[in-house]
This record gives structure tokens, sequence and C-alpha cells, in this order.
């Protein structure tokens, strides 16, 4: 029977500013930490994918038919179009702003003219006309009529956008365009002043575009001795001097140092924070997403809407991109698959393309598609959050029994040797009929449950802010005692080796308040994804992870790019939350041996619960939490450690290495904020950044002072 192990000891003491932690190697985990402890996941979403991990720059590169969420589900599930105007009008200003746009009022008021969203026309209405067209595969794409350019000046398409100038001055391009009658082209970067104004042209290419449909690749190179802005705006326009009738399906632009279309500084920070484990394409998206559709010639590949949030699909970025991206980060791939209204058999072909070998149907496309090798994908997860109502094609508990059976058989039939993950009952409850009728209908094909871990609730100007934040850092150890019931729950119900899998998480609270300061929580002071707090929310689950034994399989923290904690990406600038670098203090835990603590030190209570008690009132909390591993090569004792109280203030803590012997001195590596709110931005962009020092080892015992708001992780070479 699954169990929490006995590796954490803890005595309260009531001074609140010392403690007193004890390693004993003598009790040791038969379990090793899984790296998997430490991935991510990753979802066509927002920012997260394009203008995240993908490298085009351009918003709307295909010039999509943009569908604005009204933020209620269909009946059915899925994202319902917003029609009002004037709601339409206040989502514009807020895309435009998180842009860094400087006026909404061109956008708006062209998309209203037919033009494709976040793309506005050079020229007067008189000048320049717009209409919706198809493509060359049947997408939307847009018909420019340039009907006057007074002399000669240039008329047509633009958009105004950043550019990655830290890295390049140079930058790809690929527009598929057709014209009624012969004309020249030219796509051009101009920069922009802070009202909007275009300056002198810095960069441009010219072609001619006639009849058909035709790609045009080239580059825009700007001068190494024009005077630029880094971080300045600036133009992009598709253009003629001359009248026209021109059609264009898409205007894709990349930097020259892309890595196969993929942002270069995500891969590097994600590869730097040595990632494990990356789950996609959902999430929400998953459930109406086609994988046929994201696969093949790119500029081949449909432009649909969203069926969960409000973005288009451009199939950009489909299988093959994704596998690119795990193998250029040094990463393991997890797909989730469409158990929404996909079906067993599109999942099963989307094993075969993945893993089947040439011999077999899917694996000849993946060989046309110009990967002959198979991808070997390993994990695979069937459907995300199918009890909410949310989801495209929810389902009851027994609809999902048996949709789970229906995948397994059929991915199953294609390879025997991948393992399956079950979509468990939503984040806010752990036993249900749900998760107990999966355990009923599907045991012998049954090892795995998901959860997600988005807990918080609604909370106002009068949320005692202290309650919420200590709520937070507590919540592991119920959430592990969640667990362990679950896995007798499973166990019982005939579940061999039963395992949990975390494949969502993230601080999820929602403030609701006014946008002023109120008289205790306020938005400036809300522990959320961004901040400090949710790498010590992360670094306390994973704690608790490490306690369970092998139980926990799996956490794919919520997410990589712009969606969750991990990076953000602003005007092509790409930077670490607090949380990306709580995983490069924490993942250094990897493949060691846990071994036992006991903990001497002050606690803290809270006086409620949150999230209608999913969250529970919590009583003598320790204010440190602490995990010690042997690493791999048995040389190195590293200890982990999370400062989750708001009263304690600093910690002088005595480490007692209990009997192993130091090399040398411990080096110490601090993730800490003034406050619980801190959090970096793209002015201060390591603000919140691992801090290295070192404290000296004498007689067996490290003394170091941990800070409020603080991960720190202590190594010691041992002889």
């Amino acid at each position: 029977m699954p169990q929490r192990l006995n590796l954490f000891d803890f005595r309260p003491q009531p001074d609140q500013g010392r403690a007193t932690l004890t390693i004993d190697p003598a009790v040791r985990s038969p379990h090793r930490v899984s790296p998997y402890l430490f991935g991510k996941f990753c979802e066509h979403l927002g920012f997260n994918i394009y203008q995240g991990m993908e490298a085009e720059i351009l918003f709307n590169p295909t010039f999509g038919q943009w569908l604005f969420n009204a933020t209620t589900d269909r009946v059915n599930g899925g994202m319902a179009p917003e029609s009002d105007l004037t709601k339409i009008a206040a989502l514009v200003a807020t895309r435009a702003r998180r842009l860094g746009f400087p006026d909404a009022a061109p956008l708006y008021e062209d998309w209203q003219d037919a033009l494709a969203f976040g793309w506005f026309r050079l020229g007067t209405r008189e000048e320049v006309r717009v209409s919706a067209d198809a493509g060359p595969h049947g997408s939307r794409a847009q018909r420019v009529e340039v009907l006057a350019a007074p002399g000669g000046a240039p008329r047509g398409v633009a958009q105004w956008t950043y550019l990655p100038l830290h890295r390049t001055r140079g930058y790809e391009y690929r527009v598929v365009a057709r014209a009624a009658d012969p004309v020249e082209v030219t796509l051009s970067l101009a920069p922009v002043s802070a009202d909007g104004k275009a300056g002198e042209v810095l960069a441009q290419s010219a072609f001619s575009v006639e009849g058909e449909w035709k790609t045009f690749e080239g580059r825009l190179d700007i001068p190494g001795d024009a005077e630029i802005d880094p971080e300045g705006l600036y133009l992009v326009a598709v253009t003629t001097s001359k009248p026209a009738n021109l059609v264009v399906d898409r205007v894709l632009l990349y930097p020259d140092d892309h890595v196969e279309h993929l942002d270069p500084d995500v891969i590097r920070m994600l590869r730097d924070a040595k990632l494990p484990l990356l789950r996609w394409p959902g999430g929400n998206f998953v459930s109406g997403y086609h994988w046929r559709h994201g696969v093949g010639p790119v500029d081949a590949r449909p432009t649909e809407p969203n069926p969960a949030w409000e973005s288009l699909e451009y199939n950009l970025f489909g299988t093959d991109e994704f596998m690119a991206f795990c193998r250029a980060v040094g990463c393991e791939p997890m797909i989730c698959v469409n158990a929404g209204n996909g079906t067993p058999q599109e999942a099963a072909d989307w094993v075969e393309y993945c893993n089947g070998s040439t011999d077999t149907p899917m694996g000849r496309l993946r060989a046309e598609n110009g990967h002959p090798e198979p991808y070997n994908v390993r994990l695979w997860e069937i459907g995300n959050e199918l009890d909410g109502r949310h989801q495209v094609s929810w389902t009851t508990a027994g609809g999902y029994a048996d949709r789970y059976r229906r995948f397994v058989e059929a991915m199953k039939a294609v390879d025997p040797a991948i393992r399956f993950l079950a979509c468990g009952a939503e984040w806010r409850v752990v036993g249900t009929e749900w998760n107990g009728e999966l355990i009923r209908r599907a045991a012998p094909e049954l090892t795995t449950l998901t959860h997600h871990v988005l807990n918080g609730g609604m909370v106002n100007e009068r949320t005692d802010r202290m309650d919420l934040f200590h709520s937070f850092m507590g919540y592991a150890t119920p959430l592990g005692d969640k667990y362990l019931a679950l896995a007798k729950e499973m166990e019982d119900g005939g579940v061999r080796d039963p395992k949990v899998a975390i494949t969502e998480l993230q601080l999820f609270a929602h403030y609701t308040g006014p946008a002023g300061i109120g008289p205790d929580l306020s938005p400036a002071t809300m522990p959320t994804n961004s901040t400090i707090s949710e790498a010590l929310y992360v670094a306390a689950i994973i704690h608790e992870a490490i306690r369970l034994g092998d139980l926990v399989e799996l956490i794919t923290h919520s997410a990589t790019v712009n969606h969750g904690g991990g990076l953000r990406k602003m005007r092509e600038r790409v930077f670490g939350n607090p949380i990306h670098y709580g995983h490069v203090v924490m993942r250094a835990l990897a493949d060691g041996t846990p071994v036992k603590v006991a903990l001497e030190g002050g606690t803290y209570s809270t006086k409620q619960s949150f999230d209608n008690g999913v969250m529970p009132q919590l009583t003598d909390v320790p204010a440190l939490d602490a995990v010690a591993v042997l690493a791999e090569d048995g040389a190195t004792l590293i200890v982990s450690l999370v400062h989750r109280s708001a009263t304690a203030g600093p910690i002088t803590l005595d480490l007692n290495l209990g009997g192993l012997k130091a090399k040398g001195t411990a080096e110490v590596l601090t993730l800490a904020g003034a406050h619980w709110w801190d959090e970096n931005t793209l002015q201060e962009p390591e603000r919140v950044s691992p801090c290295p020092s070192q404290v000296a080892v004498r007689d067996g015992v490290a003394t170091l002072v941990i800070q409020p708001y603080s991960l720190t992780r202590v190594t010691i070479g041992l002889q």
C-alpha cells in the first residue's frame, strides 16, 4: 500500500528565528528522485507557442479569421465567440496593450473593414480596399486592392512588431501571394515613433507577383551601421507603389538565428535548466485538436479557430516541430491525445506516426515529411479535463471510462510498449464518481491517474493576504494526503502499482476585487505564478512528491512560455519567472537518493480555508520545509530548503550532517524575494534569480541564515 515515507521528522519549537536540521543518512528512500518531477507543460494558448516557443515574429501571419472570446462555454464545450462590438473593441485594446502597440484604433477599424486582425492598411480607404479571400489550400487569405498610390507612395497593409535585435539584425521571410495582374511588391522594415509614425525604411525586399500562387522567400537585413533602437517598435509592411489587385495568404518573418523555426532564447534557457520532460499540445486545446492538420508541408496546413482559447491555430507548430523542440532542448516528449472530439483511430494513427516504422502507413507519412526515424514517444495521456463542461466534447464518468478503454485498445494495438495516463477528476476534487467509475471499469488497463493542481479560487480586497500566502505554502501536505487516499482507492479497485501524475500545476487564485489597493489583498500583493510564491509553492509540492516515494510519477508544471509560470517572452525578449529559476535550483535533486531529515523549528497556522475548502485550514505548518538527497555518485549531499512563513523573518539554521564528513565548505544557492509578490519584469529580468554563496562546515555543522520567501539549495562534498 502506498504510504508517505519516513523522511521528515518535525518537532516544533517556540523560537521562530532559529532551527536545527539533522541528516540521518542511515534512513534512505528505496526510490531515487525522478527527473520527471521537474517537467513542463505547453499548450496552444495565448502566447505560449506562437510569439513564445515558435520563432515566427508576426501576429496573425496567415491572415486568419479571428474570433474573440465571449468567455462562456458552448453547450458541448469549447470557446463561444463574442459578437458584441463594444466588448470586441475592449478586447482589441487589451490585445494591443499586451503586444505593446501604440494605438488600438486602426486594428479595430480595419478589422471591421475585413482586414485580418493584427494588420492595418497603409493609406486611406479610398486608396486601399481590403476583403477576405481564399488561399491556395482553402484557408482565409487577404485581398488587398491598391486603388491609388499618390506620387508613388507605398500603399498596402502593415503591422507593428518588435524584433529580437539583441541577437540579430537579419531576418528571413516567406510570403505566399498571387495577383490579378503582374505587380512588384515590397516587404519592408522601418522604425516606428512613440505616436505610431513610421520612419525611414531600414531594410526591404521586392519581388514580382503574378497570376498564380507562388512562394517568395528572402531576407531583410538591417545594415550594421544603421542607428536603431534595439527595444523599439518597428513596422512590417507589404506594399506596392502602383495600383494592384493582390491576394496574400501568409507573411512569415523569422530571425535568421532561429533553431528549426524555434526561438533560440527559449531553447537555451530550457536547456540550461535541464528540462527532462515536456507535455503537449494541451490542455483544453487538445480536446478539439486534430493532429493531421499540423503535419506535412507547412504552407499547406490550414489556419483554424483555436477550439478552446481566443487565438488562431496557424498549424506552424505540429508534431514534427514539437519533436524538434524536444530534441533541441534535450527533453523527453509526452503527448496528450484528443479524447474530446477525436477518435481512438485518430489517436492510434498518431502513435503510429510517432513510433511506427516506415513499413506502416503513418510511418511512411512521417518519412515523407522528412523524418524517417521513429520518435519513440513513450508517454501518452488520454484526454484533458474531460469532466469539465469547458472542454470540447466533455463527457460523463461512465463516458470517459468507455473512451479510455477504447483509446487504450486502439493505441496499444499499434505500440504495446507505450505507457498510458488516464484523465483523472478535475483539480478541485480527487475522490469522486469520475475516478471511481474509471477504476471500476478500466482497472486492468489503468496505472496512472492525472490530476491538475490549479487551486486558489476567487479572492478580493477583503481576503487576508497572509492567510492566502500561508495556505498555498502549506498545501503540499493535504495534497499528499489526497494522493495517498486516491492510491488506496485505486489499489482496492484492482489497479496494480497505482501512480498519480500532476500534469498541470500553478498558483490559481483569481483576484475579483477593485483594481486599487485594498485594506489587505490587492493585485500588487497577490501570490501569482509570476512571483517568487510560485517557486516556493512548487518546491514544497516536489518535496512532498519525493516523500511519497514513487507514487507521483511525474509533474509537468504550467507552463513553458507566457502561460502560467515559466518563461516570459515580451517584445521578443525572453526572461525567466522565479519558478524557472526554482527548477534550475532544484533540478540537482534528480536521480539522488533521499535520506531522512529531522527538523526543529517554528510553525505557522491559518485562520480559514480557501477555494471552497479545497485548500483546508492549516495548523502548525513547519516554517521551513526540507528534503535531503545523496547525489547519484554518493559523494555529495544536497539539501533543499523552502522558507514558507511570512511571520518568522530570517531563520538561523544549524545544518547537522549526522555523521557525514564534509570535504570543505558548503556551496549555497539561494532564490529569494523581498516579498512574496516579487517578480521579474522586462525591465528587471533577473531581479529574482539564484545567488551563490558559501558557508563553512565546522565539526559537522553548517550554520546559515535562511531568508524569508526563499528557496535554498545547499551542496556539500563528502569524504
